[in-house]
């Protein structure tokens, strides 16, 4: 199983273009050791050949345009894509869609509450019905059982509701429901190597501990170091946990949560542009490097 990073960065990306905090001015001026950074998405394949995408972010053209992979090489009209899995309905991960509207019907797989958010507050499949047809949407199980995505062979998914938050347009945004958000184990069948990939994670239940200290592999959330990390560098009030995201330090932090699983590659996802540990010269940096994690970024590639 190969997994290819194809952005690294929560919504706005690295920099977000209307940002000037010391990482975005560093990035930009050369003045921190740091790289840019696309939106949060991943790719994984069992056989490089065919490919399942997770989220459609904003910066979509550009990442496939960077990962030869991914590009038509079969037919006239052709893609390497032959699944599409919505962890949520965040903008930062479901506008992309629309780009890639001249290849409906897509195969999409999402649980019921996205399905909802994408075709009411934000009616994204709606639209695209008008490109033959829009989408081909799968119901996600959420309920332990695993589940397939078509013309994939040798890989599993199982997905697991988390806690998060719905997106801001979302009719139930302060009323949180399961499916709002999910993890996804993914198991390649010949091998019984998995990999476990949640860009967003309010808090580990038991559940979610329990998949990720079996899983070979942690792609999970790396949004946040600290819970006020925005009121610090002057751009909000709003804690990491009112955006449904557990930070990296303090109590119950994802350092605490990643210390004793012995058993997974363990590595931080979807980082904002506030994060310190976006600079490789930063303290944040390297703690996060002394607990043996490693920081995403886009071209990134995990084979299993």
């Amino acid at each position: 199983m190969l997994v290819r990073v194809l952005g690294s960065a929560a919504g706005g990306g690295f920099p977000q273009w209307n940002c000037n905090c010391e990482n975005c001015f560093g990035v930009r001026t050369g003045k921190i050791k740091a790289i840019p950074r696309t939106q949060s998405s991943i790719a994984v394949s069992s056989d490089e050949v065919n490919w399942v995408l997770f989220n459609t972010s904003p910066d979509l053209l550009a990442q496939l345009a960077a990962f030869p992979a991914l590009q038509p090489a079969r037919a006239i009209r052709d893609t390497a894509i032959k699944g599409i899995v919505f962890m949520d309905s965040q903008i930062d991960h479901t506008t992309g869609l629309l780009m890639l509207r001249e290849g409906c019907p897509h195969q999409v797989y999402c649980s019921d509450m996205v399905f909802e958010d994408l075709t009411t507050g934000f009616p994204l499949f709606n639209m695209l019905k008008h490109w033959d047809g829009g989408v081909d949407r799968h119901r996600i199980p959420l309920s332990g059982e695993s589940f397939a995505v078509d013309t994939i062979d040798g890989l599993s998914f199982t997905a697991i509701p988390v806690t998060g938050k719905a997106p801001p347009y979302s009719p139930h945004r302060n009323d949180a429901h399961i499916g709002d958000n999910i993890g996804i184990k993914i198991v390649e069948v010949s091998t019984g190597k998995s990999v476990f990939y949640a860009p967003g994670l309010g808090e580990i239940t038991d559940d979610t501990r329990r998949l990720m200290s079996e899983s070979d592999c942690l792609l999970v959330d790396g949004t946040f170091w600290s819970e006020n990390e925005m009121k610090k560098v002057g751009l909000g009030n709003k804690l990491a946990s009112d955006m449904g995201h557990l930070p990296q330090s303090g109590t119950g932090g994802m350092l605490e949560v990643l210390r004793p699983m012995k058993k997974p590659r363990k590595i931080l996802i979807h980082i904002n542009n506030t994060n310190p540990i976006l600079n490789e010269e930063s303290e944040q940096r390297l703690k996060v490097v002394a607990e043996g994690i490693e920081v995403a970024y886009d071209g990134m590639e995990v084979e299993l």
